[in-house]
């Protein structure tokens, strides 16, 4: 993104808009600060410019990673899914993605408004990957590793920033101790907010196992629930 310094009036109207607080008025004219900016488009697609100054660019790569990450109306080539690029977790019923027994976790980066570099997400990454996790290969993020055993984000990529990424893995519940152990640790290391989402089937009873869990190691939880009630297609054998 890029403000056109011929029509700008700096009259800072679009500073506000901006998630990132990337845009700063200058003495003349706004400027972007392009390493902070995402490329979410928010500014432009506002109109709030009452010249039309922003101008947007289609970037090269790796930048253009930021555009698909943090613009909502921008398609994942490799899932053809908007905004974060996944949606396994919201459609369970149909894709049959978690089983009882298992454990499907959403490590969600920079919401709200603070943004987060793949380097971040690399770290943690790679502490999922040594615990044996699956990772999600219908995942943007998934597709940027090096090699999804080892975690490892490409080089080229660890230092773009976007509004929010989200890593999404799988693995046996018997692991979930010793998986959120593992990432409290690397939060220390972390220069942004993440928060985890886990989903698992009820038992028979109607229970919910990780409930229990998250009691016993005293971590705060908001429950979220998906239940198909026969309005949707479920074809899968959950």
């Amino acid at each position: 993104m890029r403000i056109d310094s011929e029509l700008c009036i700096a009259c800072g109207a679009c500073i506000e808009y901006c998630p990132m607080e990337a845009i700063r008025l200058g003495p003349d004219v706004s400027v972007i600060d392009q390493d902070e900016c995402v490329d979410c488009g928010v500014c432009y697609r506002s109109r709030v410019c009452p010249v039309d100054a922003f101008i947007f660019e289609a970037a090269p790569w790796p930048r253009s990673v930021r555009n698909v990450f943090s613009d909502p109306t921008k398609e994942h080539p490799e899932t053809r899914i908007a905004g974060r690029g996944t949606e396994e977790m919201k459609t369970n019923d149909v894709t049959g993605r978690f089983k009882r027994g298992w454990v499907g976790m959403g490590c969600e980066f920079g919401r709200p408004g603070i943004g987060a570099r793949f380097r971040d997400l690399s770290k943690v990454a790679q502490v999922l990957a040594r615990r044996g996790v699956e990772f999600e290969s219908r995942n943007p993020v998934t597709g940027l590793m090096e090699d999804p055993k080892t975690g490892r984000i490409k080089k080229d990529v660890l230092d773009e920033k976007v509004l929010s990424a989200i890593i999404e893995c799988l693995y046996p519940i018997e692991k979930f101790e010793e998986i959120m152990g593992a990432l409290k640790e690397v939060s220390k290391e972390i220069d942004t907010v993440f928060s985890c989402e886990v989903i698992s089937r009820a038992d028979p009873d109607g229970s919910y196992p990780l409930r229990k869990k998250l009691d016993e190691m005293g971590i705060p939880y908001y429950i979220n629930g998906k239940q198909n009630i026969g309005l949707g297609r479920p074809r899968a054998d959950v």
